[in-house]
């Protein structure tokens, strides 16, 4: 099995460790705005590019790290939801806690909370993207290629969304 990728701290880290040096709260990202999921200690700041329009809202779906969970109904942690901006959303998502996670992104641009699918395959309607950005030509992406390893908070990735 491929090892997840490994991210990089950014600049909101560095704030939150100078926060908690300071006496301030480890939970920082708790009062940043566009911060989704059930609050905890540990999150990632996800940047969505490729965004074509701030319509509705742009939902970042958890999954652990099992793949036989990954898009399966009722399969993912939880939705973390914020509004979209164009050309690019900027969220932190909260996790569990550090470990093994993947990530699928879709813009729901009607804010009706359920990917649009059409025809008999059930191809989206509607601009998504997955954590590592993996080719998706043909076929959903392996739970290999999206896993993320986010053994920290303030760690960072992007997602590239593709338009049908």
């Amino acid at each position: 099995m491929n090892k997840p990728r490994r991210l990089h701290a950014t600049a909101l880290a560095c704030a939150v460790a100078a926060s908690a040096f300071a006496g301030g709260s480890t939970t920082a990202a708790a009062s940043t705005p566009n911060c989704a999921g059930p609050k905890s200690d540990t999150w990632i700041n996800v940047t969505v590019d490729g965004v074509r329009n701030g319509n509705g809202l742009m939902a970042v779906t958890l999954y652990a790290d099992e793949p036989r969970k990954f898009l399966a109904k009722k399969g993912s942690l939880y939705v973390g939801r914020v509004n979209a901006d164009a050309p690019e959303t900027r969220m932190c998502l909260f996790v569990p806690k550090p470990g093994v996670y993947a990530l699928a992104v879709y813009h729901d641009e009607d804010s009706s909370t359920n990917l649009k699918r059409s025809g008999v395959l059930g191809l989206p309607e509607e601009g998504f993207g997955f954590s590592n950005n993996p080719p998706t030509i043909a076929s959903i992406p392996s739970f290999r290629s999206v896993r993320l390893n986010i053994a920290k908070s303030g760690l960072s990735t992007r997602v590239h969304l593709k338009y049908p």
